[in-house]
């Protein structure tokens, strides 16, 4: 006899949409009416979940079945996971249902604030999240180049990302001018011309272009600094850009740094990850900020 069904758990999806049935019917859609209608009858080796519908209404269930072995088993058990009164039914053909942080988003941003929601999505793949309580990752970064390069490349991995809990990214954007505000000079020093960064006002060189020595401020990392140091045998005047410096709050932060090159770091509930991160870095990066902060969750 198959495993019983779902403990109650906030962020609830299906560890896949294969496992998410379809059905119609004309029975009520209390937890009475839901086992009367389905037990004895035969579901698909791989249903585990039926979405079912009596429009406008819809409910979500989970099934126990006597055997997986046989290409479909009857249904001995029925849990009603959400009932029609807090379950809602999407259609948005932008959503990757495979994906929970995508259920997550659709679920908080068109259901009404129901606890269950069905999302009919891409490919016309049909899946479901119960109780969507996305993680809050603070992801810190500088600007220019737009659009934030590691708040964008966050974005990406977590549109693909079936293997995380669902996430909701919380920009912590910093000008690179507002921060040379900070310390008004006549004479700025940027690491390089990449990104768009202009001051207005004062001179600007840029280190990469090694330029002759004058009496400026250095708006950079601790590598620009280093690197300063190598050309012309003493540190300058600095503006700290380092996201990695500024304080995060109390939620999840994923932050980068230039003295990490081929690596990321872990510091408590924060993970850095090298300036030119690849996404595969990030991808890591938040797998290890859901094992810190979501320890115990897991598709169903």
């Amino acid at each position: 006899m198959s495993e019983p069904a779902v403990a109650t758990a906030r962020n609830v999806v299906p560890g896949a949409y294969r496992g998410v049935a379809v059905a119609s019917v004309d029975c009520g859609l209390d937890e009475a009416g839901l086992r009367g209608h389905f037990i004895g009858r035969e579901a698909y080796r791989r249903t585990r979940f039926i979405v079912v519908r009596k429009p406008p209404q819809t409910a979500i269930i989970a099934v126990q079945k006597e055997s997986s072995e046989p290409l479909f088993a009857p249904i001995t058990a029925v849990q009603l996971l959400a009932e029609p009164t807090e379950c809602a039914y999407v259609e948005d053909p932008d959503v990757d249902t495979a994906v929970p942080t995508a259920l997550a988003r659709a679920a908080l941003t068109r259901a009404n604030g129901k606890r269950g929601v069905v999302v009919e999505g891409r490919y016309g793949h049909v899946s479901f999240i119960i109780d969507p309580a996305p993680l809050r990752v603070r992801v810190q970064e500088v600007v220019p180049p737009y659009p934030a390069k590691l708040v964008d490349q966050t974005r990406r991995v977590l549109d693909t990302a079936e293997h995380l809990p669902p996430v909701e990214l919380v920009p912590d954007v910093v000008e690179l001018e507002r921060l040379a505000s900070s310390r008004p000079s006549t004479s700025y020093l940027l690491p390089c011309r990449g990104g768009g960064v202009c001051i207005d006002g004062p001179a600007t060189s840029y280190l990469d272009e090694r330029p002759e020595r004058r009496a400026w401020t250095l708006i950079g990392c601790e590598r620009s600094q280093q690197i300063h140091e190598w050309f012309y045998g003493e540190r300058a005047e600095q503006v700290d850009v380092c996201p990695r410096q500024r304080p995060g709050g109390t939620d999840a932060l994923l932050t980068k740094c230039c003295l990490l090159e081929s690596h990321i770091d872990t510091d408590g509930g924060r993970v850095i990850v090298p300036w030119g991160a690849s996404l595969a870095q990030i991808s890591e990066a938040l797998t290890a900020l859901a094992r810190e902060w979501e320890p115990t969750w897991a598709p169903v």
